[in-house]
């Protein structure tokens, strides 16, 4: 922060000046209003007058956090900001920069950056559908179909593009007719080629449950968690069984009424679907509607120690992982990030497990030299609040990407003030169009760091984190647009 004495010394000294002036001048002239339009008879004074004293947009940007500091809703709170130049490599102003906070969803950030820069723009997801056994001379196949799945986080939802699973089952209904197939004596399986499960024995530490009602989990099991305190769970006679009880709630990682049927105040066995599972369903039913009967029933295939030679019938390429980032961005998608990072787990190392995710990010952090001061990484989307970074790693680390090859990609990614995602309520006046940033909101925490277009042309980069604000986040999103108005003057 720089020493604010001596600007509000010049500025007093200053108007001291201007009210002496006028007071000494007696002589000078006063004319009327009908002069105003005539600037070229109007008679030159040649009185000396005080120069009016003009701010610099630096210096106002400081005046401002200063004012912030002891705003209501900023006072008591625990805040950061760090505005920087990414051509000089420096600070332009700053406040709290080396400061660790939880920084919500702009922990994204970090996780779609890995992606692209260890998996590639035009990566896909594969998921392929293969038989077993052989297609006799009257179309029935004697033998299995498999579905084969890679971990597509946006299979069948819509998202980024993605087909619905209702369009894939056509595509390969048709695939099946074109092969000859009339008939299947045997099963459809759903085998995962990468997620052997996808659930956790409990849930990441320090997790929130509903900050904007139904977000992803990734979780089988609840232990750690009373869910009684959430108001999550809902206490119901079974509607089938009035001697068993069941414990309702909306699960956040499919957004419907799901249930437990056990739940003794440490865990919660839950049923949740599995996307190729459900996949395979509406696969099945597809088939029996076109006129291709199926003898057998769905089933699950995780691990398979002696799989039957199979033959490939046609595959669903998943949108790019250009289209799936600019979609976990702009959206604010938790299950997208959190599959993102599982998949860069399980392309480095194998696994597909939260500990593996986080390594490889961590790991690919220390090598492009992001600030590991501060920073504690736990999980892809930011949902954890034991997440922290500095505001400081932030803007170095988002100017370290302007020059990858991908950073077009990365920066249409982020929302628009006033325009798109996210931001598309926000600024509706100073930083309209000009701001752009991936948000962050959790319960008493608002957090926003991308880059920033000046009036003057420039791209600055910025990042600014309030943790344990008062008020609304209306009110705590207001005073982070006022913190940046001076900005754009720069």
């Amino acid at each position: 922060m720089i020493n604010l004495k001596k600007y509000i010394a010049a500025t007093a000294f200053a108007i001291s000046g201007f009210i002496a002036a006028q007071m000494t001048n007696t002589s000078v002239k006063q004319y009327p209003v009908m002069y105003e339009n005539q600037s070229g008879s109007l008679p030159s004074s040649s009185t000396a007058t005080a120069e009016k004293v003009v701010l610099s947009a630096r210096e106002l940007i400081d005046i401002n956090l200063n004012t912030m500091m002891n705003d209501p809703v900023l006072k008591n709170a625990h805040w950061g900001f760090v505005i920087y130049d990414p051509k000089t490599k420096k600070v332009i102003s700053s406040y709290n920069e080396t400061d660790s906070f939880i920084p919500a969803s702009t922990t994204k950030l970090l996780t779609t950056e890995t992606a692209l820069s260890l998996l590639g723009e035009k990566f896909r997801w594969i998921t392929q559908l293969e038989h077993s056994g052989e297609v006799d001379e009257d179309g029935v196949l004697n033998g299995n179909i498999y579905i084969v799945g890679s971990g597509d986080p946006s299979i069948g939802t819509g998202k980024a593009g993605s087909s619905t699973y209702g369009t894939i089952s056509s595509d390969f209904v048709a695939a099946m007719k074109n092969r000859g197939i009339k008939k299947v004596n045997g099963n459809v399986i759903v085998q995962n080629a990468v997620f052997k499960e996808n659930k956790m024995d409990f849930l990441p530490q320090n997790i929130v449950w509903l900050e904007h009602q139904n977000y992803y989990l990734p979780v089988g099991t609840t232990a750690n968690i009373n869910p009684a305190n959430e108001k999550l769970i809902a206490k119901k006679a079974s509607p089938f069984d009035k001697k068993n009880t069941r414990y309702f709630y909306i699960s956040p990682y499919i957004n419907k009424m799901v249930y437990a049927e056990k739940f003794d105040g440490g865990a919660m066995t839950t049923k949740l679907p599995n996307a190729p599972v459900s996949l395979a369903n509406t696969f099945r039913t597809a088939l029996v509607k076109n006129g291709i009967a199926v003898s057998g029933k769905v089933e699950t295939k995780m691990t398979d120690s002696d799989p039957e030679p199979r033959n490939f019938i046609t595959f669903y390429k998943s949108p790019t992982l250009a289209e799936i980032v600019h979609d976990t961005n702009q959206r604010s998608d938790n299950a997208l990030s959190e599959s993102l990072l599982r998949m860069v787990g399980f392309q480095k190392k194998g696994d597909q497990s939260l500990e593996s995710g986080r390594e490889v990010v961590e790991n690919h952090l220390q090598t492009i030299g992001f600030d590991m001061e501060g920073l504690h990484y736990f999980d892809g989307s930011g949902l954890s609040r034991n997440n922290k970074v500095t505001p400081i790693a932030q803007v170095k680390y988002l100017t370290g990407i302007m020059g990858t090859k991908f950073y077009k990609t990365f920066f249409d990614s982020l929302p628009i003030a006033g325009q798109t995602g996210t931001l598309k309520r926000s600024f509706p006046g100073a930083g309209n169009g000009q701001v752009f940033a991936k948000t962050g909101t959790l319960n008493k925490v608002k957090t926003l760091a991308g880059y920033l277009k000046t009036n003057s042309g420039k791209t600055l980069v910025f990042s600014l984190m309030v943790n344990n604000y008062s008020g609304s986040v209306d009110q705590v999103k207001n005073r982070m647009e006022r913190i940046l108005e001076p900005v754009y003057n720069l």
